[in-house]
């Protein structure tokens, strides 16, 4: 079987270790509240050719005992810049990290990377 130009590039995404996501206590966790962060200008690395992917990241969530905090967020995410990580594993890292962080009742994570090459990508991963 043919070696994939990928192998070897992807396998420590999972346990990366991330800037911390902080979090504060959200005052009405018994309501219905959905809240929506959008990251228009989201940014990493094509681990096969060093170039530049950019995306608008958004994340959707239901709130239960805590909210992400912004500032900490930035920060998380300028982590990802010279990052060479495929598109579906920044959404599913995302993802896992602001569970992690903030353990909601919902969470979705969308990102929308631009077209490169004519080919356009949309991610979308949930947690329930």
């Amino acid at each position: 079987m043919k070696k994939s130009s990928y192998e070897d590039k992807q396998e420590n995404i999972p346990a990366l270790k991330t800037p911390e996501i902080e979090k504060w206590e959200f005052m009405y966790p018994n309501s219905a509240t959905d809240l929506r962060i959008e990251v228009p200008e989201f940014t990493c690395v094509c681990p096969k050719t060093g170039l530049p992917d950019f995306a608008t990241l958004i994340i959707e969530y239901r709130p239960t005992k805590f909210c992400i905090e912004l500032k900490s967020f930035k920060e998380y995410l300028l982590f990802y810049r010279n990052l060479g990580i495929f598109h579906e594993h920044v959404v599913n890292k995302v993802l896992r990290d602001c569970v992690s962080a903030v353990k909601p009742k919902y969470m979705k994570v969308t990102g929308v990377f631009n077209s490169r090459g004519g080919i356009q990508t949309t991610v979308v991963s949930v947690y329930e």
